[in-house]
């Protein structure tokens, strides 16, 4: 399959993605965020973890690594777990806390800075690559994994007119 390229030219069309994102999750994906500051990652997020039923305010784990929140997951009750492993000064302190364990097949794993936690952290089934392009970003999901290619398979996006 090949990857999922778009052009995102505002916060709209982020959000929008994200909503698209969250309709295609399978329990137990992971998926890896790669982009510098300020391409992306979190508002991403924040738009796939609001559309997956959280009513609440969605924060950057930027101090404590991980935000784990109750969502919907293909129609049932599950788990989107957040990190941000950019504060993380090895991939021991990954194992340390005990977050490898989050990746157990059923809750969904999103890390921002995956790098990090190389190479302690399980490998992503969706790789997203995130820049800035102009006022815009320039967004790839590449499936990595049967799980990402589902994802992808079922990924539904329209950007908003």
């Amino acid at each position: 399959m090949q990857p999922f390229k778009a052009y995102l030219p505002d916060e709209s069309a982020t959000i929008a993605l994200g909503q698209a994102l969250a309709r295609a999750l399978q329990p137990g994906l992971v998926i890896y965020l790669h982009g510098d500051l300020g391409a992306g990652k979190t508002a991403l997020t924040r738009a796939l973890i609001q559309a997956s039923g959280h009513g609440g305010t969605v924060k950057s784990p930027t101090y404590t690594l991980s935000e784990p929140y109750r969502v919907s997951i293909d129609g049932q009750p599950g788990n989107i777990i957040h990190y941000d492993l950019y504060r993380m000064s090895s991939p021991e302190e990954f194992l340390d806390a005990g977050f490898r364990d989050d990746f157990d097949g059923r809750n969904v794993c999103i890390v921002e800075w995956p790098e990090k936690g190389e190479p302690v952290l399980p490998p992503p089934d969706v790789r997203v690559l995130l820049s800035v392009s102009g006022l815009g970003r320039e967004v790839e999901l590449q499936a990595l994994s049967q799980l990402g290619l589902l994802c992808l398979d079922r990924l539904a996006y329209a950007p908003p007119p």
